[in-house]
């Protein structure tokens, strides 16, 4: 059931009881629970976290607390399965769900009882009728083909015919509404930001959790999950906000609060904590437009540097000992030349965050930062103690958690920029037909860092633009691209993960792999596991690698 009031319908529900909370291991769920324990603690409401990263943490999870609580809250996690099915929950146990993941299972949607669904559905999202995907069965003897009457069958007569074709016509047509609502996976609004908007209605919110909410929108800017026009939209939002809760003067204010302001931000990646070059080079729309990986790529980046008179060895210094007045002057030095040098959407509206004399660090640093805790390079530590890291980092004040997470991802980076150039040196993306191709090699150095999601997910993005921008065939623009990385962090041996990614000529974000991956593996009986909340990736066996690509080639072309 779709919750209109989140106040009256969740918040006052809740008050006085104990709640569990399970909320998936990204960036926006863990700001949206945050944002919510900050609610909770304010109202005196017991409540359990618990981080899941998979279906089967989802499952088990549930079946552990079960017993402690009767209203659960999951977050980013389980919008799109029947979770009266998955979770068998007993009768006294509501279940309320706020994902950004879509689209949302239409059980969940029409359940008038268990499944109370916080997420707001866009325009663009068209759920399908009740009367068109549910229906009353007739009775169990209407609906049996045969029965035996005095040891003979007995004959069906034509109304009893037509009624069997009628349910027939109406299941097949049932089957084509629900994979039209399901082929595309993508993204919906952020769910940090529905919970602001909750604590705002309670006049419970504040900078602090404004900037948990800024967070979880700018993970969908930098993931580039969600559509150009909604991140708009969700930005002009944030901002009247910003405006409201910062309208005081500096002097009037505690030297160390917490102060945010909107501005336009750099698209380099973490430019502040690395050298100007550096960050160029490791970040995906100014690298793969500029080909940096290239002879041709570096003079170009010089000509650039040299047109903006900045000297070669202050770009190569890291930002804080650049001069202050070509920092001062840096976003726009480089916004006049950024069209000259096919660079347009070089800045983006952005917030960034600053308290006291520290240095202001940005909502996209954070985003590169928590990205990486998320998924450490240590290989003993539990995912459990990885998103308990990032809600550290999360909370600003806590630069040691923040540093270790900006040189964590610096790491991510170069190692994506060296797999990427070992793709296009070594001509490793091949053309499958209907899609690209392109597999990390058992035993490379970095597979590390590829055996998570996240950075898996970057690396692909990565590889299909630059592998785009140096293609001479048309058609590459238009066709999309599916990864394969050695599964090296996952406890049974010989598997991969597969991610697929749509073209970079789709202006929209949805993607089809998550429907195809499935009917592939389904088709060829492979050992695939669709655990992830994020359909568009799969763990694969690699055995069965070959003929699953053949099955996936097939129904693709």
């Amino acid at each position: 059931m779709l919750v209109s009031d989140l106040r009256k319908e969740f918040y006052d529900v809740i008050k006085g009881k104990r709640i569990l909370v399970l909320v998936h291991s990204d960036i926006d769920g863990i700001c949206a629970s945050k944002i919510l324990q900050s609610l909770f603690r304010a109202d005196h409401i017991l409540y359990t976290v618990v981080p899941v990263k998979t279906r089967s943490d989802l499952v088990s999870a549930f079946e552990q607390h079960r017993e402690q609580a009767r209203y659960f809250l999951l977050l980013n996690c389980g919008g799109c399965l029947d979770l009266v099915d998955v979770l068998s929950p007993p009768e006294d146990v509501k279940i309320f769900v706020a994902d950004n993941h879509r689209p949302l299972d239409v059980c969940n949607i029409y359940n008038g009882d268990q499944v109370r669904i916080l997420s707001q559905l866009g325009e663009d999202e068209e759920v399908p009728a009740f009367e068109d995907v549910f229906r009353e069965e007739e009775s169990e003897d209407e609906d049996e083909d045969s029965d035996e009457e005095d040891g003979k069958r007995r004959r069906f007569d034509e109304e009893t015919l037509e009624r069997r074709r009628a349910r027939r016509q109406w299941h097949q047509q049932r089957h084509k509404i629900i994979f039209d609502y399901t082929q595309f996976s993508y993204y919906g609004s952020s769910t940090a930001m529905l919970m602001f908007d909750l604590a705002w209605k309670l006049s419970k919110d504040n900078n602090e959790l404004l900037w948990w909410a800024i967070v979880g929108v700018t993970e969908g800017q930098v993931c580039e999950r969600t559509e150009q026009d909604r991140c708009v939209l969700a930005t002009g939002s944030l901002q009247g906000h910003v405006s409201r809760l910062n309208h005081q003067t500096q002097d009037s204010q505690p030297l160390d609060c917490l102060r945010i302001t909107f501005e336009k931000e750099l698209k380099l990646a973490l430019y502040r904590q690395w050298s100007l070059v550096e960050s160029m080079r490791h970040s995906l729309y100014a690298s793969t437009t500029l080909k940096l990986w290239t002879l041709r790529g570096e003079k170009r980046l010089q000509e650039l540097l040299a047109e903006m008179g900045l000297p070669l060895v202050q770009c190569r210094q890291l930002y804080s000992g650049m001069d202050v007045n070509l920092r001062q002057d840096l976003r726009s030095l480089l916004e006049e030349k950024a069209e000259k040098y096919g660079l347009p959407d070089l800045l983006f509206p952005s917030f960034s965050a600053s308290r006291g004399f520290r240095t202001k660090v940005g909502a996209a640093d954070y985003v590169y930062s928590a990205a990486a805790l998320l998924e450490p390079p240590q290989k003993d530590m539990t995912p459990t103690a990885a998103a308990l890291d990032v809600a550290d980092c999360l909370t600003v004040g806590r630069e040691e958690v923040l540093e270790r997470g900006i040189e964590g991802s610096k790491q991510q980076l170069s190692a994506i920029y060296r797999q990427v150039q070992t793709f296009l040196d070594m001509n490793q993306v091949i053309s499958a037909g209907p899609f690209l191709y392109a597999t990390v090699i058992q035993g490379t150095p970095d597979a590390w860092f590829f055996s998570a999601p996240h950075c898996l997910t970057l690396l692909a993005r990565f590889t299909l633009r630059a592998h785009v921008s140096v293609s001479r065939g048309r058609k590459s623009g238009a066709l999309p691209l599916v990864l394969t990385s050695p599964d090296v962090r996952a406890a049974q041996p010989d598997t991969c993960l597969v991610c697929g990614i749509p073209p970079t000529s789709e202006d929209s974000r949805r993607n089809f792999f998550g429907k195809a991956f499935e009917q592939a593996a389904e088709k060829t009986a492979s050992r695939a596991e669709l655990e992830f909340f994020d359909t568009n990736i799969i763990r694969l066996s690699v055995d069965d690698r070959s003929k699953f690509f053949d099955a996936l080639i097939s129904l693709l072309s």
